[in-house]
């Protein structure tokens, strides 16, 4: 019998169960207009006593839907998450519509498409790209929940340090001559910047109308991470800072795009920019989060944390931030250091 991977095992993503933690978390909302469609990855990740992960989202799994949806410190996670899965969702059909045979999931962690949306993906061969332990695990558990893949999945484990992208999925069956839709989530930040440019490179020579969806951050704000100091922060923000940085501690980020310069670096690539949006911002909010009657999913939690500041600096007489610099700017500055979502077309195919 083989042996079982174990989830404690430093080998397997963190990263990959805070995230479907968090799909998992934003699956329980009770309005579909605002309910994250994952119902998988609750299943996926099983008893989150098992997984010896010391994380918020985690833990949360244990408690009740109306209680976290309250948690700052899970909350932000539900939304980022809800934005993603839903987003990714809406690519993947329009992909499909447009004559995708192929699907690409990459760095897919524990990713559910290949097993939620398989009347979609009835036409089209999926390849799931991952880290051997990573995989290993997500195979278990695959089998363990639903018996095993479907017929059109093939998982392709890697090392990328060793071989590169287009070599091991060729070695798989994958035909990079067909119209192929790639998911790139939660990856662009943790791979150096000449892997993540030969990814989009293998991306832009596939046929035009193939896509790509991908989250990703700017340089401004890989920048600001790596000098931060917890210490010098004000005393509310210290614990939400250290959570995020213990987070990545063993995935550091280390890429990101030039400020503002999404469209221009994917031109390099043959890409035209679809979308993009910020993560948490005001478009993403209303098309993802809104629910039927209005509200929104975790507004009540921030907008009660935002009054507590503001008493907070009103009862130590702190005085109320004021804007140095015009509002227009500010946005633009904020923008900068925000997470972002992307989708991207292959426009032309590269002369040969």
């Amino acid at each position: 019998m083989s042996k079982v991977p174990d989830p404690s095992s430093p080998a397997i993503s963190r990263t990959c169960l805070y995230v479907a933690a968090g799909r998992a978390l934003g699956a329980r909302e009770p309005d579909p207009e605002a309910r994250n469609p994952d119902y998988l990855a609750e299943k996926l990740l099983g008893d989150p006593e098992t997984l010896d992960f010391e994380n918020a989202s985690v833990r949360a799994l244990s408690r009740p839907y109306d209680e976290v949806v309250n948690d700052l410190n899970v909350i932000s996670n539900i939304r980022m998450m809800t934005i993603r899965t839903r987003f990714i969702d809406e690519a993947l059909a329009r992909a499909i519509a447009a004559g995708a045979t192929q699907v690409a999931i990459l760095g897919a962690g524990l990713d559910t498409h290949a097993y939620r949306c398989q009347d979609l993906l009835a036409t089209a061969n999926v390849f799931e790209v991952d880290r051997p332990a990573t995989q290993a695990f997500k195979k278990q558990r695959v089998q363990a929940v639903l018996g095993g893949p479907p017929a059109n999945l093939t998982y392709v484990a890697t090392d990328f340090q060793h071989e590169t992208l287009p070599e091991v999925l060729a070695r798989h069956g994958y035909d990079s001559g067909r119209q192929t839709f790639f998911i790139l989530e939660g990856v662009t930040m943790y791979v150096p910047e000449a892997a993540a440019r030969t990814t989009f490179q293998f991306v832009g020579a596939h046929p035009p109308g193939s896509a790509i969806v991908f989250d990703f951050v700017y340089r401004t704000l890989i920048d600001m991470v790596a000098g931060l100091d917890v210490a010098n922060l004000p005393e509310a923000a210290r614990p939400y800072v250290q959570r995020f940085l213990d987070l990545i501690r063993d995935e550091p980020w280390v890429f990101g795009l030039p400020p503002g310069g999404e469209r221009e670096f994917l031109t390099e690539f043959g890409l035209g920019l679809r979308e993009a949006f910020t993560i948490g911002g005001e478009e993403s909010v209303k098309r993802y989060l809104t629910r039927a009657d209005g509200t929104h999913v975790g507004g009540e939690a921030i907008a009660r944390a935002m009054a507590r500041m503001a008493q907070r600096r009103q009862t130590e007489g702190q005085p109320t931030p004021t804007p140095q610099m015009p509002p227009e700017q500010m946005r633009q500055q904020q923008r900068l250091m925000a997470y972002q979502m992307a989708e991207a077309v292959v426009a032309t195919r590269p002369a040969p």
